[in-house]
């Protein structure tokens, strides 16, 4: 297995329009926090990108542009070799982000009043597509014992069928559990949406970041369910996310032909040139780079788990399955009225709250902290919890 050295930028980041760093006081009300909160990497990307995208801009002209063959083998191979799943050139779209098809897809397959489902806790995208857009939204909560979280198969066939649901979001890997769901979850939902003539939307964008003993199955390689639409970047594998260009795989005629109308409709093609040149340089070439990136997320993890162990054995560490988002739950320590205070006031971390991941309010004491960062972050940010635990 071949490594690339990992260059980290962390506090280099601060006055470079960086959200992570620089959009503290927009979302929590004040700078100088430590963030560990938006999912994006204080990594610098592999050198093959960066020595791609100085060959574009050395070339000097910016204007419309073509996408290139190459750029679709990119993904095709890498998906093949990393995945086993070998998607049809001619079934990917472009959108301009997972987020932004999310949204999308709302609008092209259901209509205002009409059910979609999730299964929560849950990225908060998937609450906003719902509800942003007139439609119903209804939550199936999984099961989560010890920090284990599991798929409440009967609970979420009852209301697929007492609300006539048209379309399930699925995330996979799950965000903020982490769990990467084997082939057998995945064939069961599959089943039950099958059952009940309910779309399926795959959001995979985090189908590379899988550091623990589990193997990611994307889920068009599980079912020949035609109703299924897969949702795919290189963005949070390769830190692209301002990139702006990522894939939606819809092999089924009837679901391509709407969703190529939408886009028709509104004028949304394809991306920058900037964005392609440098997605088809990461797949290509970022191999190495990955391991690296997966090695010291994995070693990150690693630490808190031991450290937690050790001098808070009462918080709960689940497993780190898949995602860079390591999800805690300490609420044996701190209720859940005081955890803003603890978090931000007493330990001056930005962080993501687990009653984010639901759509109404709540009583959930997770936090979210991002692992794509250095080491030294990790042991700050462990540091200041322990520590103020003890005061």
């Amino acid at each position: 297995m071949e490594f690339e050295e990992l260059e980290f930028a962390d506090r280099e980041r601060l006055g470079t329009n960086c959200m992570k760093w620089d959009g503290l006081k927009a979302e929590f009300g004040e700078d100088g926090l430590l963030p560990m909160w938006v999912a994006d990497m204080d990594i610098r990307v592999p050198k093959a990108v960066r020595e791609a995208v100085h060959k574009l801009a050395d070339h000097g002209v910016f204007g419309y542009c073509e996408v290139p063959d190459s750029y679709y083998k990119s993904f095709i191979d890498w998906e093949t070799r990393r995945h086993g799943f070998t998607p049809k050139k001619e079934h990917i779209r472009f959108m301009p982000g997972i987020v932004a098809g999310l949204f999308w897809c709302v609008n092209i397959y259901t209509q205002p009043e009409e059910s979609c489902i999730i299964l929560t806790p849950s990225y908060f995208p998937f609450i906003n597509s719902v509800r942003n857009n007139g439609r119903k939204l209804i939550c199936s909560e999984l099961i989560c014992n010890n920090g284990v979280y599991s798929i409440d198969f009967d609970d979420f066939e009852k209301k697929v069928r007492d609300n006539d649901v048209k379309m399930f979001f699925l995330c996979s890997p799950h965000n903020p559990s982490s769990r990467v769901w084997t082939t057998e979850e995945l064939s069961r939902l599959i089943e039950i949406c099958r059952r009940y003539n309910v779309l399926v939307v795959s959001d995979e964008i985090h189908h590379d970041i899988v550091t623990g003993s589990r193997t990611h199955h994307p889920t068009a390689t599980v079912t020949d369910y035609p109703r299924l639409i897969t949702l795919m970047s290189a963005s949070k594998t390769f830190n692209l996310a301002s990139c702006q260009n990522s894939f939606a795989i819809i092999p089924d005629d009837e679901l391509r032909g709407k969703f190529d109308d939408f886009t028709k409709k509104n004028c949304v093609y394809k991306g920058n040139k900037f964005g392609y040149v440098m997605s088809e340089a990461a797949l290509t070439y970022g191999e190495p780079w990955l391991n690296s990136v997966l090695k010291n997320i994995r070693a990150n993890y690693e630490y808190i788990v031991k450290a937690f162990e050790e001098n808070a054995p009462e918080i709960t560490v689940t497993e780190l399955e898949g995602t860079y988002l390591c999800w805690i739950d300490i609420g044996a320590y701190v209720p859940h009225e005081k955890l803003h205070e603890f978090v931000q006031e007493k330990c001056r971390l930005a962080v993501d709250y687990g009653e984010w991941f639901y759509p109404d309010e709540n009583n959930d004491t997770h936090i979210r902290l991002n692992l794509a960062c250095s080491p030294e972050i990790v042991k700050e940010a462990v540091a200041v919890i322990l520590d103020n635990l003890q005061k």
